[in-house]
């Protein structure tokens, strides 16, 4: 998902008219190159913790896998559409952090809807429209028992150090 994300913003920046007044903005992060004019920048989303591409979530006595539900949903968004994306000033695990609208739809807020993800409000402060939606689209996952809230799951960040569901063990 970053990667196609990553790629979308400097091939953006690359195609802008050579004589259209732009703002340039810049952030420091770890880059690689795809080929020798195509590099690629991993950045997080902010508000935004999902499901990490190897994690398991646990429903009707077993686990699936919620982590690459949440990639492959992210995924088909950027491949049906242009992305907007708005870079932040804050970094998240070394990396850059962005907001993502794709036809007119918060990326973050949709991996929530979808119960692929769980906001992370203390992020979102200082927009505190972005932090009702991303709570709204929380309650309604849940009400409705969709993805992993239809079963156990572990928050991204515990799972990440270590915690894991019977199932996955």
């Amino acid at each position: 998902m970053t990667r196609s994300i990553a790629v979308l913003v400097l091939g953006l920046a690359a195609c802008a008219p050579s004589g259209a007044a732009h703002e340039e903005t810049s952030f420091s992060a770890t880059a690689r190159s795809l080929d020798g004019d195509t590099m690629a920048v991993d950045f997080r989303l902010l508000g935004v913790d999902a499901f990490e591409r190897g994690q398991l979530c646990e429903r009707a006595g077993s686990c699936w896998q919620c982590g690459k539900a949440a990639q492959d949903l992210a995924s088909r968004m950027l491949r049906d559409a242009d992305a907007e994306i708005q870079l932040s000033t804050r970094s998240s695990y070394g990396r850059p952090v962005a907001t993502v609208t794709i036809n007119g739809h918060d990326l973050g807020e949709t991996m929530i809807r979808a119960g692929l993800a769980i906001p992370q409000l203390h992020f979102l402060k200082s927009d505190h429209a972005r932090a009702a939606r991303y709570s709204q689209a929380l309650t309604e996952a849940q009400q409705s028992k969709t993805g992993a809230f239809a079963g156990r799951w572990i928050e991204p960040a515990q799972w990440r150090r270590g915690s894991r569901l019977r199932c996955e063990r």
